[in-house]
């Protein structure tokens, strides 16, 4: 695994096809308990047909990055698309890309596109993405966080995330919990964001509903299409990943 510093931390990254001067690249921004690891070979899937090269990253406290002292400030999806991921980017030496971002790393996707640079992001995927908190959220991570205890999920991301398994988890667990978080929004970033931005949502999703993604279509100046697929949950490209490679690629071509 690759390493580079950004925030003033080294964190893990891959990159994925080959480089294309004329395509962007797509950056692959992960969900609160993932890493470069847990996307599998998605990224590869998407590189290969779609021609653009593609570059995942593991934010610091996840996976083999480097780890980071909790709690984390309930700013920290902020931080992200406003700090680090610049850094990221200008590091990897990406300066023309389409942000494909799941759950948290939707967050930070939107965040980052309505402030980033003009015409350095072409356009953004959104994966069971969050632009304020639901009911429906806190309860699911308060059930993830007896599962880590008493489960067997803490085995399950020990897998990916080694020694950061327990900061990966409770750095996520407890900022979602806390009941100053409840008004954490991200509308306010959606009327800035005027590229493309596709929204992929199962309807079954434990962590969210429709109204995130109603939330996103009123609010976005660019282009929206909106994927709705049945008998998904929370990761659709993890339980429908060729669905998610077709709709992803007939975007992708759309906007190129």
């Amino acid at each position: 695994m690759r390493v580079l510093k950004a925030g003033g931390q080294e964190l893990e990254f891959e990159r994925y096809g080959s480089p294309v001067d004329a395509l962007p690249t797509i950056v692959f921004l992960h969900e609160g308990l993932g890493c470069v690891s847990t996307w599998g070979d998605f990224p590869n899937q998407l590189a290969e047909a779609t021609g653009c090269p593609a570059l995942a990253y593991s934010r610091a406290g996840y996976g083999g990055s480097e780890s980071v002292s909790l709690p984390r400030p309930l700013s920290f999806l902020h931080h992200e698309a406003l700090t680090s991921l610049p850094e990221v980017l200008d590091q990897a030496d990406v300066h023309d890309s389409i942000l494909f971002g799941h759950s948290d790393g939707a967050s930070i996707a939107l965040i980052y596109a309505a402030t980033a640079k003009p015409k350095s992001v072409r356009a953004v995927i959104v994966e069971a993405p969050h632009v304020f908190v639901e009911d429906l959220t806190v309860r699911s991570i308060a059930a993830a966080a007896d599962e880590f205890r008493d489960g067997d999920l803490r085995p399950r991301l020990q897998r990916h995330h080694g020694v950061n398994v327990d900061c990966a988890f409770w750095g996520w667990n407890r900022v979602w919990l806390d009941p100053s978080f409840r008004t954490w929004s991200i509308e306010e970033y959606l009327p800035r964001i005027n590229v493309p931005v596709l929204i992929i949502q199962g309807e079954q999703d434990e962590y969210g509903t429709m109204k995130q993604v109603e939330a996103i279509e009123r609010g976005v100046a660019g282009i929206i299409r909106t994927v709705m697929l049945e008998n998904c949950g929370h990761a659709p490209h993890r339980s429908q990943p060729h669905a998610v490679v077709d709709q992803v690629t007939s975007f992708i071509v759309a906007v190129l």
